[in-house]
């Protein structure tokens, strides 16, 4: 635990509000890198990326029910 006033800064993703890491919501979003090309020559890119959300956007977007639906999936 650090000190009060001492946390990073993250930038939110949707709106770009600057909010203390410990108050911003993570989520991990599957990006695909493809070149479109529907032959064998396709190369397609696999990134997952770290986001994160002040808490008003996560509310917004709805990433705490996607939250809690993984946690539900997962610890049945």
């Amino acid at each position: 635990m650090g000190m009060k006033g001492r946390e990073k800064l993250v930038i939110c993703a949707s709106c770009g509000r600057r909010v203390p890491r410990t108050k911003a919501v993570s989520y991990v979003r599957g990006v695909v890198y493809s070149t479109d090309l529907k032959t064998a020559d396709d190369i397609k890119v696999f990134e997952k990326r770290k986001e994160y959300y002040c808490p008003s956007c996560g509310k917004h977007r709805k990433i705490y029910e996607k939250k809690k639906r993984l946690m539900n999936k997962y610890n049945k």
